[in-house]
């Protein structure tokens, strides 16, 4: 079993919480606001109310062999900062901390962050390119030169099989699933006779270059293509 430390109940803490409930997880819950951790402590192993958190307090709280910790300290930063730090050198393993700025991601890696999370970012950059093309209806950037997209289907693969539009060809994308409503889930596309209907919705993996190719829209080209889009993810290494 994973086991894994919240360290501030803000509302990206809660959210990590509330999705671990979907899996097998061991969980330690640590915050100052009384209230907010007797409503969620029947969620975790253990809960505790603490407003001094410190290499002292840590090491009281924080197992030796945790997989995880992760930190949401809302707007403190120095606070954060000190957390990331102090867990560093205890030796967690793996510390994820919500950023509030690139600057203060930048001090969070520094100090020892695994990983630095950055919400609003991230929603952000999310939406931008669905706004600036008609065709795209989801957008997730993987890696600086890599993604997968929610595309409408092409007048030119429109009536066609999967092996006769050669998509991987011409667009040098590789096709994952379809579906014909929002509210639907995905069904993987695994056989080469799939035909394409143009009221369905193309779950599509490939380079930044490709999804423009494919989506041939000149905003989106300047959307993706701008290096801080690329490397301001919200998910730094």
């Amino acid at each position: 079993m994973v086991s894994i430390a919240i360290i501030g109940l803000g509302r990206f803490g809660c959210r990590v919480l509330e999705e671990f409930e979907h899996i097998d997880a061991d969980i330690i819950i640590v915050d100052k606001d009384r209230e907010i951790v007797e409503k969620y402590k029947d969620k975790a192993r253990d809960a505790y109310i603490t407003d001094a958190i410190n290499d002292v307090s840590l090491k009281k709280i924080i197992p030796d062999d945790i997989d995880s910790v992760i930190i949401d300290l809302g707007n403190q930063l120095e606070s954060s900062i000190l957390v990331t730090n102090y867990l560093h050198k205890m030796g967690v393993k793996r510390i994820i901390v919500k950023a509030l700025s690139d600057e203060h991601g930048e001090i969070l890696k520094l100090v020892g962050a695994t990983l630095v999370i950055y919400p609003d970012l991230d929603a952000a950059m999310r939406i931008t390119p669905v706004i600036a093309s008609s065709a795209l209806f989801n957008y997730m950037q993987v890696s600086s030169r890599f993604i997968i997209a929610e595309v409408i289907v092409k007048d030119d693969l429109t009536g066609k099989t999967l092996a006769e539009s050669k998509l991987r060809n011409t667009y040098n994308l590789n096709l994952i699933a379809y579906r014909k409503n929002p509210a639907e889930e995905f069904s993987f596309v695994l056989d080469p006779s799939f035909r394409f209907e143009s009221d369905m919705r193309l779950l599509v993996a490939g380079s930044d270059s490709a999804m423009q190719k494919y989506l041939g829209e000149e905003k989106l080209s300047k959307q993706v293509k701008n290096k801080n889009f690329l490397s301001r993810l919200f998910i730094r290494k």
